[in-house]
């Protein structure tokens, strides 16, 4: 059988699968990450004697720290695939469009996973979400784009399957032969979340049309980054500037951060366009008529920006965060520039700032049900797989409407990789 990659990328973490002659096993592509079997989705670009070195995966996070967040740091590429204003970037004066940027990382995977085997491989099954966007264009451009990004990686044959499909084939390859269940999978991505109903069988033969056992599938762009901005929007976005109020200079009108800034700032990955030269103006001039506690806050801002420290923010917050899946208190902790966080969180409270997000989840859920026309009682196992599926709020999501005996979990970065090397088995034969 013609070796073939199953690939998950995913917002925050990748994971590469190799099918070879019909055994599945998951490659370290990422042998510095500490997450075992995944590959962090990071570009970082840095200038060095007039050439242009870019990095992937864990290996340019540990170039930008040494950098000291000099350079050019990219991380979660894949939530602009739908975004059809996004079509170029220039890091250095080169020109990258999207796909270009995916490719990238692609390219590294598919390289590492061929020197590990020792083969070629040009045959690809790649993830990709339930949906990219409900507008019409906006998914389509996605998906091309994603199939145009692993062109550029050096693949010949590319095929797609959804995520949370993927998994259910790791799910049901643990079943005894001849076994068939209703499954719920629920996969949590860092950008999104995808539900999927279908009957799990240990019945898999090459070339098998499963489309029949998929009985509905729903998905939402909510996952774990959103947690993420959550806790930023209420415990530590006021350190930078997000509450300050001042008169203008040219009336007696109160004025703040705009919400294009503010909105930018939410999103970790959005804090490098806060450099453009209007923005970093309006900044200053805010902090030219604030009182003096708050021109603290925006230096504080300001020195976010420029040291392009919005990531080791983010990652201080979402330690906190994953904490809190197992203790009831945890602390927010960063140093910036003589400036230091230390916030205490309880699961309580965060439980609170995620409230309306996790109930789009549950009703996500039930539409999914709905979909397949079943009611909880008449699924037999959840299937719930990604770091977000271990947030007790979201977890009560299932355990409450489905019993918690029906809860089964997987490893949370590698199930998606593992299902789609099975796929493999079908999609190529």
């Amino acid at each position: 059988m013609t070796p073939v990659f199953g690939i998950d990328f995913g917002t925050s973490n990748s994971a590469l699968s190799v099918n070879l002659d019909n055994k599945v096993s998951l490659l370290n592509v990422d042998p510095e990450n500490p997450l075992s079997n995944s590959l962090k989705s990071i570009l970082y670009f840095i200038k060095e004697e007039g050439h242009t070195r870019s990095f992937v995966g864990y290996e340019g996070v540990l170039q930008y720290m040494e950098n000291e967040a000099e350079g050019r740091y990219m991380q979660s590429v894949k939530t602009f695939l739908p975004d059809t204003g996004f079509q170029k970037t220039s890091i250095y004066g080169r020109s990258y469009t999207l796909e270009d940027l995916i490719s990238l990382i692609l390219k590294t995977m598919k390289e590492r996973g061929q020197d590990i085997i020792g083969r070629e491989v040009n045959h690809l099954v790649l993830g990709r979400p339930v949906i990219f966007s409900r507008d019409k264009e906006r998914e389509r451009t996605a998906t091309d784009r994603l199939v145009r990004a692993a062109r550029l990686a050096g693949f010949k044959e590319v095929r797609l399957q959804m995520e949370p499909v993927a998994a259910a084939l790791a799910y049901e390859s643990g079943l005894p032969d001849n076994e068939e269940q209703l499954v719920l999978v629920g996969d949590f991505g860092a950008g999104s979340s995808d539900f999927t109903v279908l009957r799990a069988r240990k019945r898999m033969a090459a070339g098998e049309d499963r489309s029949r056992d998929i009985l509905s599938v729903g998905g939402l762009y909510i996952g774990g980054d959103n947690f993420d901005s959550q806790i930023m929007r209420h415990r530590v976005a006021s350190l930078y500037g997000k509450d300050v109020k001042a008169k203008s200079m040219f009336s007696d009108n109160l004025t703040g951060l705009s919400p294009l800034v503010l909105r930018d700032l939410m999103q970790w990955h959005h804090i490098p366009r806060l450099r453009r030269p209007g923005t970093m103006e309006q900044i200053k001039e805010l902090k030219v008529c604030a009182k003096f506690r708050d021109k603290a806050l925006l230096e504080n801002l300001e020195n976010l920006i420029n040291a392009n420290y919005g990531y080791l923010l983010y990652r201080a917050i979402e330690t906190a965060k994953c904490r809190l899946s197992g203790h009831e208190e945890a602390q927010v902790r960063f140093r910036d520039y003589g400036m230091v966080i230390d916030e205490a969180l309880s699961r309580s409270e965060f439980n609170e700032m995620i409230a309306e997000q996790v109930a789009e989840i549950r009703q996500c859920v039930e539409q999914t049900l709905d979909g397949a026309g079943l009611g909880p009682d008449k699924i037999d196992a959840v299937f719930l797989t990604g770091g977000s599926s271990y947030i007790p709020l979201v977890r009560s999501i299932f355990e409450t409407r489905f019993g918690v005996p029906k809860i089964r979990s997987s490893d949370a970065f590698t199930s998606v990789a593992y299902g789609l090397g099975l796929q493999a088995s079908l999609g190529f034969s």
